[in-house]
């Protein structure tokens, strides 16, 4: 058994993997080269640096308080793509595990096609990715090593491997919608099952081509996921009425997430991780609240029937398609505003409180002001496309 494991998390097996898809390392490649032809591109291999004590005033300590090591650097690696099927097949793939898909597709599926369920996405793929990323923090297992194997991504390089929480993320928005309409629309099963395999294995398959993962990262976090499916399934109804819980219920919301993120694992060195899982729970607590204001408040009239109640899935028309690309373009455009405004207001007060100097974009990794700034913008977010940009929809004649 522990021999298999190893064999999983060889990167030799990654790179034959690129290799059969048509990636290859460019010819007398090495340290201190730069630039790349039409048919090349960069990647960079870990290796550690010191950083260096901050200087100035309001320069203060590294992200979490404390002097760490540099977030891993390293040389420019050329590579040389000889099948642009697979290229284009799995870059693509590997963008729809990205975090940036599901803050969108989650509000597009919001707007156009069920908030009920695109509240139960959100709620699982939450807890799902805070779960992956925490468990990267703990094992602290590394990436491939390149080479042999080439990298195509450099802004997660600094982040732990095990487990994949693309492959997480894909496979639980996946399944959980699979598992959510099958009782709520009509449509066939198989097919609805078989777009969930092909969905959450192009994506698993995307991160051993573009080098960030290996076999044993991508089959640990689909396990893990099918585990977190099953153990919570039972408690997916109560998703379900979370908007008339009791006045309090914001208030926990809003804490325990927080909590959660500002007491994240500290790393040996900054990576983006601790960013980006306070921006996947603020926005989670935001969509939350979103739903029990609109409960609270009565600005959203209850569905006549619980949840799961059958429905006919409505041809895609021309009108539709029109009306939900509106709808999506309004949402997108008020939460992008909303997202700039809270942003810049939250930064200028958390500045000014810690004595920062504003120009000093390393200020922004320190705990006290990267996870504060980031979890009221997201919620902010949260809030907005579950709140104010129905309202917006119902003002401007598009419900």
């Amino acid at each position: 058994m522990a021999e298999l494991l190893w064999s999983l998390q060889d990167s030799q097996l990654v790179a034959r993997f690129q290799r059969r898809c048509g990636l290859f390392p460019a010819p007398e490649e090495g340290p201190g080269e730069n630039g790349a032809g039409p048919a090349d591109g960069e990647a960079r291999t870990p290796g550690l640096g010191h950083l260096p004590a901050a200087k100035g005033k309001g320069a203060g300590e590294p992200a979490n308080g404390l002097r760490r090591l540099a977030a891993p650097q390293a040389y420019v690696q050329k590579y040389v793509v000889k099948n642009y099927f697979y290229y284009y097949l799995f870059r693509f793939s590997a963008a729809l595990g990205q975090e940036v898909f599901y803050i969108t597709f989650l509000p597009f599926t919001h707007w156009n096609i069920d908030p009920y369920l695109s509240r139960r996405l959100t709620i699982i793929w939450v807890l799902v990715m805070y779960i992956g990323q925490v468990t990267k923090e703990i094992l602290k297992q590394p990436r491939p090593f390149s080479p042999p194997v080439v990298k195509l991504e450099k802004r997660v390089i600094a982040e732990y491997g095990m487990p994949s929480t693309h492959a997480m993320a894909a496979t639980a928005i996946s399944f959980t919608l699979l598992i959510s309409t099958m009782d709520r629309y009509q449509y066939p099963f198989v097919l609805g099952l078989m777009m969930a395999v092909v969905f959450s294995t192009l994506v698993g398959l995307s991160r051993l081509y573009t080098g960030m993962h290996t076999v044993l990262d991508v089959l640990g976090g689909i396990l893990i996921t099918a585990i977190l499916i099953v153990l919570t399934y039972p408690a997916w109804t109560l998703i379900d009425r979370l908007d008339s819980a009791s006045p309090l219920f914001p208030v926990c919301v809003l804490v325990v997430p927080f909590f959660l993120c500002y007491n994240y694992p500290v790393s040996d060195y900054y990576s983006p991780t601790r960013a980006d899982t306070t921006t996947i729970m603020a926005a989670g607590a935001g969509v939350t609240i979103g739903f029990w204001i609109n409960h609270f408040f009565q600005l959203v009239s209850a569905p006549t029937e619980s949840l799961p109640v059958i429905q006919n899935i409505p041809p895609l028309t021309t009108d539709l398609l029109v009306l939900g690309l509106a709808k999506f373009t309004v949402g997108i455009v008020l939460i992008l505003l909303v997202r700039q405004l809270v942003q810049k207001l939250s930064l200028q007060v958390l500045y000014s409180w810690f004595k920062v100097v504003t120009r000093n974009k390393e200020a922004r990794r320190r705990l006290e002001i990267e996870v504060p700034y980031k979890f009221v913008t997201y919620t902010s977010v949260g809030i907005c496309a579950t709140t104010f940009v129905p309202m917006l929809h119902r003002f401007l004649g598009l419900l």
